[in-house]
């Protein structure tokens, strides 16, 4: 039996990159690769709840936003890394400010929240510094194929990814790395090339590129093994040189990086005179630039990598660094703090975290979250312990995708 037709007219963006209409009796319908505003002839291919999925077959309003997609590996059935090409840059700024405020009040309570416009990225194309890609067995690299997570799609070019690290990519010999899975291409501030890989059975594989780079492997306990060339890399960040070991984290789009801080510090409103927590705080970018505008910085964060950086890093005598996990260290921490800054990734806090944050009555909390949708539920939770959201300000590390980050700040 052939998969039922409908026509919908699309209201909004969902967190997630399809938009979401209604039928006449108020079933939702979520379609990707379609814009709010637009009415589309689309054919059902599930159901969970009372939301239908469906696929696009037929634009009959097109939105003036609509542009035409820039790589050939995008749209439906083809590369998922990517879901919003074909929507013009501006218009995906508004959409994501957007998509923040549905989430904030839907899963947050927070209707009348102070949501601030996008920050836009200074490169909206080839800004990934780094990228992980899946190796397909067939000596190629890929993505998850959209729309059917567990199935590789190739790819032989990537309009998101620097183009330095698209000829590192074609320049390295696949066949001969033998059990190879997983591969992350990266460049740094100094423009050195990196791979990091990791194998079937930890196995070091025959190495052959014509390009200078370094390659480095990440054993099953995520340690990692240089092969050639280099073990860090080095990203400067307003004019400060950090280093960063193979695998440990740092944003792939290094030209939002500074907006990005500044937001960070804006957020704190320090005056010189408080004590400031910084967790998951990585090899300490946000730390470092804290440090001259407080009496006494904390850093906290569970990768030992990451810790040994930021103890090179961070050389000023007035920044604590501990290595443990959050939960565990905001327990046994003696100092009363003035502000605190929490970059948790895309899961968000745990309870045990705001239960800790709270506990220790921090008057004021900047958020960077990477998932709207965890920030809300933690603000929520904030909220329950007697914070209030003073703003949230949207910043676009991501163009071409639905991914909404945000720095977000709370206060008692």
């Amino acid at each position: 039996m052939n998969d039922p037709m409908i026509e919908v007219e699309l209201e909004s963006m969902a967190y997630g990159g399809s938009s979401l209409g209604h039928l006449e009796d108020g079933q939702v319908v979520l379609v990707p690769y379609t814009i709010p505003g637009e009415r589309v002839q689309a054919r059902v291919t599930g159901q969970k709840g009372r939301s239908l999925f469906a696929e696009g077959v037929t634009l009959i309003n097109s939105s003036v936003d609509r542009v035409f997609p820039r790589c050939p590996h995008f749209g439906p059935s083809k590369c998922g890394r990517c879901q919003w090409q074909h929507i013009d840059y501006p218009a995906q700024l508004l959409l994501k400010q957007d998509v923040l405020a549905d989430q904030l009040e839907r899963i947050g309570g927070f209707a009348d929240a102070d949501i601030r416009p996008t920050i836009p990225s200074p490169d909206v194309w080839g800004y990934n510094h780094h990228m992980t890609l899946y190796a397909t067995g067939e000596g190629q690299l890929g993505f998850a194929m959209a729309g059917q997570p567990n199935t590789l799609y190739p790819i032989d070019e990537c309009h998101i990814l620097h183009p330095d690290l698209l000829a590192l990519k074609d320049s390295l010999s696949l066949e001969t790395m033998t059990g190879l899975q997983i591969i992350t291409l990266q460049l740094d501030s100094a423009n050195d090339r990196m791979a990091l890989l990791r194998m079937a059975n930890d196995e070091a594989p025959e190495l052959h590129s014509d390009m200078a780079m370094s390659m480095n492997l990440l054993n099953e306990n995520d340690e990692p093994i240089n092969l050639m060339g280099d073990l860090y890399a080095s990203v400067t960040l307003g004019g400060r040189a950090f280093r960063v070991t193979a695998g440990s984290f740092f944003r792939p789009n290094l030209s939002q990086l500074d907006n990005l801080t500044a937001e960070v510090l804006q957020g704190l409103a320090l005056t010189g005179q408080q004590a400031v927590l910084d967790l998951y705080a990585g090899v300490g970018f946000f730390s470092a630039f804290i440090a001259g505008q407080a009496r006494l910085v904390t850093l906290v964060d569970a990768d030992p990598y990451a810790v040994n950086d930021a103890e090179i890093n961070l050389p000023e005598e007035h920044i604590d660094i501990i290595e443990g996990l959050v939960e565990e260290v905001l327990e046994d921490l003696d100092e009363h703090y003035d502000a605190a800054v929490v970059d948790p990734g895309e899961d968000g806090l745990s309870a045990a975290t705001v239960d800790g944050l709270a506990a220790r009555r921090i008057p004021r909390i900047v958020y960077i979250s990477g998932n709207p949708s965890t920030l809300a539920r933690d603000g929520k939770r904030l909220a329950g312990k007697g914070y209030r959201l003073l703003y949230a300000q949207p910043i676009d590390l991501a163009p071409q995708t639905f991914a909404v980050d945000t720095v977000a700040v709370f206060v008692l």
